[in-house]
């Protein structure tokens, strides 16, 4: 069941929806709406790029994994809003977000990039030690 839908001038856009035991957070990803879908590629080498640490947030000391954002963004642009350093007029900070999920399709393309090359590489020790 829709609990949130939102909505801009090109119709809904995504929704928070409860079920059961469970709730999701969608966003719009059906193929209508989209074009020139291709493969990913290079997704190893962008992956590699990511600098994941490990940080303690400021406000309560709480040690958590995860990006800093302006550095995500270098690799993965989509994923990080609002821009390195930014401030208001009363030069308070514009802190950058960013929203994780949207490194799902690299991880997942660096992921088969790689199994697919250890696939390869079974194959070809097994024809080795076949010999």
């Amino acid at each position: 069941k829709a609990q949130i839908e939102f909505a801009n001038d090109n119709g809904v856009v995504g929704s928070i929806t409860t079920g059961g035991s469970s709730t999701s957070y969608n966003t719009s990803s059906d193929y209508r709406l989209k074009t020139d879908a291709q493969p990913m590629t290079g997704a190893s080498a962008r992956v590699q790029a990511l600098k994941p640490v490990n940080f303690e947030w400021i406000a309560d000391g709480t040690r958590v994994d995860g990006f800093l954002a302006h550095e995500a963004q270098e690799v993965v642009p989509e994923a990080v809003i609002g821009t390195k350093d930014a401030v208001d007029a009363d030069g308070n900070p514009n802190y950058q977000g960013i929203d994780q999920s949207k490194l799902v399709p690299l991880l997942t393309a660096a992921l088969q990039e790689a199994l697919t090359k250890i696939d390869d590489m079974e194959t070809r020790l097994a024809a080795l030690e076949a010999v």
